[in-house]
Protein backbone atom coordinates (compact mmCIF):
# COMPACT_ATOMS: atom_id res chain seq x y z
CA UNK A 1 0.00 0.00 0.00
CA UNK A 2 2.93 2.26 0.15
CA UNK A 3 2.23 3.53 -3.54
CA UNK A 4 -1.82 3.38 -3.37
CA UNK A 5 -1.62 7.32 -4.81
CA UNK A 6 0.24 6.04 -8.06
CA UNK A 7 -1.66 2.97 -8.38
CA UNK A 8 -4.58 4.89 -8.05
CA UNK A 9 -3.12 7.62 -10.74
CA UNK A 10 -2.60 4.48 -13.00
CA UNK A 11 -5.84 3.17 -12.29
CA UNK A 12 -7.79 6.41 -13.14
CA UNK A 13 -5.84 6.96 -16.33
CA UNK A 14 -6.96 3.57 -17.74
CA UNK A 15 -10.39 4.06 -16.59
CA UNK A 16 -10.38 7.62 -18.50
CA UNK A 17 -8.78 5.96 -21.33
CA UNK A 18 -11.23 3.35 -21.58
CA UNK A 19 -14.44 5.48 -20.88
CA UNK A 20 -12.63 7.53 -24.12
CA UNK A 21 -12.84 4.71 -26.08
CA UNK A 22 -16.21 3.35 -24.98
CA UNK A 23 -17.68 4.52 -28.67
CA UNK A 24 -15.31 2.27 -29.78
CA UNK A 25 -15.67 -0.63 -27.48
CA UNK A 26 -19.65 -0.18 -27.91
CA UNK A 27 -19.03 -1.04 -31.68
CA UNK A 28 -16.92 -3.95 -31.20
CA UNK A 29 -19.55 -5.01 -28.86
CA UNK A 30 -18.93 -5.38 -25.16
CA UNK A 31 -19.62 -8.64 -24.92
CA UNK A 32 -17.25 -10.08 -27.79
CA UNK A 33 -14.47 -7.89 -25.67
CA UNK A 34 -15.29 -9.34 -22.46
CA UNK A 35 -13.30 -12.52 -22.92
CA UNK A 36 -10.13 -10.60 -24.46
CA UNK A 37 -10.47 -7.92 -22.31
CA UNK A 38 -10.77 -10.27 -18.62
CA UNK A 39 -8.12 -12.34 -19.96
CA UNK A 40 -6.14 -9.71 -19.44
CA UNK A 41 -7.34 -7.85 -16.75
CA UNK A 42 -6.75 -11.55 -14.23
CA UNK A 43 -2.85 -11.25 -14.51
CA UNK A 44 -2.58 -7.71 -14.43
CA UNK A 45 -4.50 -6.84 -11.40
CA UNK A 46 -3.63 -10.43 -9.87
CA UNK A 47 -0.05 -9.14 -9.86
CA UNK A 48 -0.55 -5.44 -8.77
CA UNK A 49 -3.42 -6.28 -6.47
CA UNK A 50 -3.53 -9.74 -5.69
CA UNK A 51 -6.79 -9.53 -7.73
CA UNK A 52 -9.68 -11.73 -7.34
CA UNK A 53 -11.94 -10.93 -10.17
CA UNK A 54 -15.24 -10.48 -8.52
CA UNK A 55 -16.18 -8.53 -11.83
CA UNK A 56 -17.47 -5.89 -9.20
CA UNK A 57 -13.86 -3.76 -8.74
CA UNK A 58 -13.71 -1.53 -5.94
CA UNK A 59 -9.48 -0.81 -5.45
CA UNK A 60 -10.14 3.04 -6.09
CA UNK A 61 -12.67 2.97 -2.93
CA UNK A 62 -10.16 0.88 -0.52
CA UNK A 63 -7.00 2.07 -0.90
CA UNK A 64 -6.04 0.04 -3.54
CA UNK A 65 -6.55 -3.15 -1.66
CA UNK A 66 -8.56 -5.89 -2.60
CA UNK A 67 -11.46 -6.49 0.22
CA UNK A 68 -12.25 -9.91 -1.52
CA UNK A 69 -8.76 -11.12 -0.51
CA UNK A 70 -10.52 -11.23 2.95
CA UNK A 71 -10.93 -14.55 4.12
CA UNK A 72 -14.96 -13.91 5.01
CA UNK A 73 -15.16 -11.32 1.98
CA UNK A 74 -16.16 -8.41 3.82
CA UNK A 75 -16.28 -5.39 1.36
CA UNK A 76 -17.09 -2.20 4.08
CA UNK A 77 -14.78 -2.87 6.72
CA UNK A 78 -12.91 -5.29 9.09
CA UNK A 79 -14.51 -7.86 11.58
CA UNK A 80 -14.01 -7.64 15.06
CA UNK A 81 -11.30 -10.00 14.78
CA UNK A 82 -8.49 -8.34 13.54
CA UNK A 83 -5.44 -8.92 16.24
CA UNK A 84 -3.65 -6.66 18.25
CA UNK A 85 -1.05 -7.16 15.78
CA UNK A 86 -2.82 -6.42 13.00
CA UNK A 87 -3.61 -9.77 11.69
CA UNK A 88 -6.29 -11.33 10.63
CA UNK A 89 -7.98 -14.19 13.13
CA UNK A 90 -8.63 -16.28 9.95
CA UNK A 91 -5.46 -16.55 8.76
CA UNK A 92 -3.08 -15.40 11.39
CA UNK A 93 -0.07 -15.06 9.03
CA UNK A 94 -1.80 -12.48 7.14
CA UNK A 95 -1.88 -8.82 7.77
CA UNK A 96 -5.54 -7.75 7.83
CA UNK A 97 -7.03 -6.20 4.32
CA UNK A 98 -8.68 -3.62 5.75
CA UNK A 99 -5.79 -2.24 7.45
CA UNK A 100 -3.90 -2.06 4.51
CA UNK A 101 -6.99 -0.46 2.87
CA UNK A 102 -6.50 2.22 5.38
CA UNK A 103 -3.05 3.07 4.85
CA UNK A 104 -3.68 3.07 1.01
CA UNK A 105 -6.83 5.40 1.37
CA UNK A 106 -4.67 7.51 3.77
CA UNK A 107 -2.14 8.14 0.84
CA UNK A 108 -4.83 8.83 -1.68
CA UNK A 109 -6.48 12.55 -2.16
CA UNK A 110 -10.12 11.69 -1.20
CA UNK A 111 -8.76 8.11 0.21
CA UNK A 112 -10.53 7.97 3.54
CA UNK A 113 -14.19 9.58 2.08
CA UNK A 114 -14.15 6.89 -0.60
CA UNK A 115 -13.43 4.37 1.97
CA UNK A 116 -16.18 5.40 4.42
CA UNK A 117 -18.67 5.27 0.76
CA UNK A 118 -20.81 1.55 1.61
CA UNK A 119 -20.06 -0.93 -0.58
CA UNK A 120 -22.90 -3.19 -2.27
CA UNK A 121 -22.59 -7.00 -1.66
CA UNK A 122 -21.21 -9.00 -4.12
CA UNK A 123 -22.75 -10.38 -6.80
CA UNK A 124 -21.37 -13.79 -7.45
CA UNK A 125 -22.91 -14.18 -10.85
CA UNK A 126 -20.24 -11.96 -12.01
CA UNK A 127 -16.69 -13.21 -10.76
CA UNK A 128 -14.37 -13.80 -13.81
CA UNK A 129 -15.85 -10.99 -15.66
CA UNK A 130 -13.77 -8.12 -16.52
CA UNK A 131 -14.67 -5.31 -13.74
CA UNK A 132 -12.67 -2.15 -16.21
CA UNK A 133 -15.84 -2.96 -18.96
CA UNK A 134 -18.28 -2.78 -16.30
CA UNK A 135 -17.19 0.44 -15.33
CA UNK A 136 -16.91 1.84 -18.50
CA UNK A 137 -20.43 1.06 -19.32
CA UNK A 138 -21.68 2.72 -15.73
CA UNK A 139 -19.63 5.79 -15.89
CA UNK A 140 -21.44 6.56 -19.60
CA UNK A 141 -24.36 5.45 -18.06
CA UNK A 142 -25.14 2.35 -20.01
CA UNK A 143 -26.66 -0.30 -17.96
CA UNK A 144 -24.14 -3.18 -18.02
Amino acid sequence: MRHAAGLNTLYRALEAVLVALHPLLRWIGYQRLERPVAALERPLKGLLFDCRMCGQCILSSTGMSCPMNCPKNLRNGPCGGVRANGHCEVRPEMKCVWLQAVAGAARIPGGMQALQQVQVAVDRRLQGRSSWLRAVRQRVGETP
